[in-house]
Parts: C-alpha cells; sequence; structure tokens
C-alpha cells in the first residue's frame, strides 16, 4: 500500500500515521460503531507480498491479535479486532493518547525519578505473571515495547512472537527458536533453548538496569560477543553507574539476570513483591530525607536555640508543616483558633482591618494568644512571598516529652512576654 495514510481501513476512519515498526505501520483511527479512537496497525504490504517469508510474516502479525487477543489486563494493550481488508491486514488495539515508549527513558540524560521507575516495573511484573497465568509467554520484552501514558500508567504491546504453551494450542503461535530481539534475550532464548515465563522476567530485568542507569548491562560491540555475555558474564553492579541506588534494587536485577533460570524469579508476582518491598524502602527513605531537611532548618531559628537535638527531633515530629504562596491568607482577623505559627522561611504581612501594620520574618512567631486560650484572632496574617511555616497547638505539643513540653512553654512564654513588651511599647510612644 502507500506510504501515505489511508482515508479508511476496513470499518475504521484513519486519521493520521502515530508510528511504525518491523512488523507494521500503526495509524490513529476512529471506530464509527463504537464512538471511541482506536490504534490501526497495518502490515507491511512488501513483507506480506515476500515469496519466501511472505506467509511467516503474516503468520506473526496475527500471532498478535490470537495470543493478546485473550488477555484482559489494565497494564496490557487491549486488542479490540482484526481483519484483512483487500490487500491490507490489521489489527485494532486501544489508542494510548500521547503515550511514549520506555526507550525514551532509557538514557540518562532523561531517566525518571527511582521511585517511578519501580512503579513502572512493578506494574509490567503484574502483567506478565497475568498473562504467564494465561499460558502467555510474550518473547519480546524491550523498551520499545511497552507504552507509558502520560500519567505514567503501563501497557505492554507487540505480542506478535508470543507464544501460548500448551499443546492444545501450540500448533497457533509461533515456533520456537531464534526470535525477538538479541539485546533483551536471556541465556535460553538466545542458546534456543526451551522457554518458559522466566525468560520474559529476564528480559523485564534488563529494562529495569537501563531505566535505573541509562547503560545496557551486557554492553558490546558484536553479535557474538553479546550472545557471550549474556551467557556467560554478570551484569556491573548498578553502582558502578549509580551511587545513589539503595542496595534492595541491586538485590532485585541480581535476582532477575540469574542465568540459571531455576535461580531467576519463578514468576512475575514473586519480582512485584519485591519492587513492592523497595518501593515501601524508597517511600521511608524520602520521608527520612525530608524529616532530615526539616531539622536542619528549625535548628537554625533563634526560639530553639536552647533545644536540645533530641527535643527538636520531638517537635518535628509533632509540628505541623505548611506552605503558602504569596498572597494567601494564613489566619484571619476574628476567627477562633489554638494554633501557634513559627516562620522557618519567607515573609507575611500583619493587618488590621484593611491597614498593613507590620511584617514578620523567618524565626518570627505570631498566634501566641490564641495557643494560650483559644481566642479570637486579632489580626490577619498574609503571606508575601513564599512561606514555610510550623503549626502547633497544645494538643500536638503534648505528644512531646516532658522535658521537651518544659523546654517549649519556657521559650514560649518569653517569646509571649518579649512580644507584649514590644506592643506596650509602641502603644505608649507619643504620635506625630
Amino acid at each position: 500500500m502507500s506510504t501515505l495514510a489511508p482515508d479508511k481501513i476496513g470499518k475504521y476512519d484513519i486519521r493520521r500515521q502515530v508510528g511504525r515498526g518491523s512488523m507494521g505501520i500503526v495509524y490513529e483511527g476512529y471506530d464509527p460503531f463504537a464512538d471511541r479512537p482506536v490504534a490501526v496497525k497495518v502490515a507491511l504490504a512488501d513483507s506480506l507480498k515476500d515469496k519466501e517469508s511472505g506467509a511467516r510474516y503474516r503468520k506473526m502479525f496475527f500471532n498478535e491479535a490470537h495470543t493478546a487477543g485473550k488477555l484482559r489486563h489494565p497494564n496490557i494493550l487491549e486488542i479490540l479486532d482484526a481483519g484483512a481488508d483487500g490487500e491490507d491486514c490489521y489489527i485494532v488495539m486501544e489508542l494510548v493518547q500521547d503515550g511514549e515508549t520506555l526507550k525514551t527513558h532509557c538514557k540518562q540524560d532523561n531517566l525518571l525519578p527511582i521511585h517511578q521507575v519501580v512503579e513502572i516495573i512493578f506494574k509490567c511484573a503484574k502483567a506478565l505473571d497475568y498473562a504467564h497465568r494465561q499460558g502467555v509467554v510474550h518473547r519480546d520484552i524491550k523498551p520499545t515495547n511497552i507504552l507509558i501514558t502520560p500519567t505514567r500508567d503501563v501497557k505492554i504491546g507487540d505480542f506478535s512472537i508470543a507464544h501460548i504453551i500448551g499443546s492444545d494450542t501450540s500448533t497457533h503461535t509461533m515456533p520456537m527458536g531464534f526470535v525477538g530481539s538479541p539485546r533483551y534475550m536471556s541465556p535460553e532464548q538466545v542458546q534456543e533453548d526451551s522457554i518458559t515465563n522466566q525468560t520474559d522476567l529476564f528480559s523485564l530485568g534488563i529494562v529495569m538496569y537501563e531505566m535505573l542507569t541509562g547503560k545496557h548491562p551486557f554492553i558490546a560491540d558484536s553479535f557474538s560477543r553479546l550472545i557471550h555475555k549474556i551467557i556467560n558474564e554478570k551484569q556491573p553492579l548498578l553502582k558502578t553507574h549509580r551511587s545513589d541506588l539503595p542496595d534492595i534494587l541491586e538485590k532485585i536485577i541480581h535476582h532477575a539476570l540469574q542465568k540459571n533460570p531455576e535461580k531467576r524469579y519463578k514468576m512475575g508476582l514473586n519480582m512485584a513483591a519485591d519492587l513492592s518491598l523497595a518501593f515501601d524502602y524508597l517511600e521511608q527513605h524520602e520521608e527520612d530525607i525530608e524529616a532530615e531537611e526539616k531539622f536542619n532548618a528549625i535548628k537554625k531559628l533563634d526560639f530553639f536555640r536552647d533545644f536540645m537535638d533530641s527535643e527538636i527531633w520531638e517537635i518535628v515530629h509533632a509540628c505541623t508543616w505548611q506552605k503558602f504562596n504569596p498572597g494567601a491568607g494564613i489566619i484571619t482577623e476574628g476567627d477562633i483558633d489554638d494554633s501557634f505559627f513559627i516562620i522557618v522561611s519567607g515573609r507575611v504581612e500583619v493587618r488590621k482591618g484593611s491597614r498593613a501594620i507590620g511584617q514578620l520574618v523567618a524565626g518570627d512567631c505570631f498566634g501566641e494568644m490564641g495557643y494560650l486560650s483559644k481566642a479570637e484572632r486579632t489580626a490577619t496574617i498574609v503571606a508575601t512571598e513564599p512561606v514555610d511555616l510550623m503549626k502547633l497547638n497544645s494538643t500536638l505539643i503534648e505528644q512531646v516529652s516532658v522535658d521537651c513540653q518544659l523546654r517549649f512553654s519556657r521559650v514560649f512564654l518569653r517569646t509571649l512576654v518579649k512580644r507584649l513588651s514590644s506592643t506596650t511599647v509602641m502603644a505608649a510612644a507619643p504620635s506625630n
């Protein structure tokens, strides 16, 4: 067929070309009966007509519809239809709007945050576990066959060389042998040995390695050298490329890329379980970093000058940390509240009615009277630049140790006396 996009294929209106691969051209189409956009993959005409390989190519092309068509999983690209229109063979799939392949994020200058990589591989492992339990082995897991949506959801696609395990269906699926992408093959795959679901998990381990480091685990300058490395050589440790990756990810990669399938993850669910543990570790690690940043920030404030480090940590865990953009109201005159605020960074304006009467900066406090007696607010506080605040009340302070409570009370009362003294002086000063 022409390289120009056709107007129609089967019942589907064709809008534009969105991709091209070894197995066909992908168009964005529209299903007028279901009233929805779809992706239409059309087989390459020249490949279909080839006298020597045309029949095999046609079988491979429709193999995707046969294998993936039996799968229904949120992280597997759904096959909707397949057929022929004249000389054109086509497969219709769900359309991933504005999607991109993982290949985009396997480059050192465009890597995703670690927790996003773990989440993506977790979803892939769960999807593969589902496919494997349906008897389908993908055999071509690689970055270009995994789509991610703008919201970082995952869709595994291209089941053109997938194999259905089982004597009753094996005659309808692709023959075994050296098929797939060598860079992502398992040792048993490159040696044309028996293939199980574990070959997909090895391939997924390579994808994960690339997404974390931007490097392939088996870099080689020739095909024979690549095959030798996959079969015989261990991949470089992740920390060879990145020192910030935790050991738990190293262990997952080590397990996924075992040369002997018996030592590899048995099922995708096993790999997903370890990834879940890694995700929990990363979340806790991020929380620890955030808490340490808060500790360092408030330790510099004059209010906490006499506090012991252990007491500051108690306050960090007891307080509420708030952020306000310029123009945002923090407290409003006339409201009743019992909160006390300490400015960690930024600047606020104090207003009485519509009149500005002062400004407060990092280290200053406000809301003392409300903290003491849940009194009516006597002024309005508005952020004049980005502000970080510590918000405290008596209920939160009761959660810390007695020693910490006593120290807080002493510093709080000293601050209150200073504020009241300043207010008295201002009130007594003669006006011009």
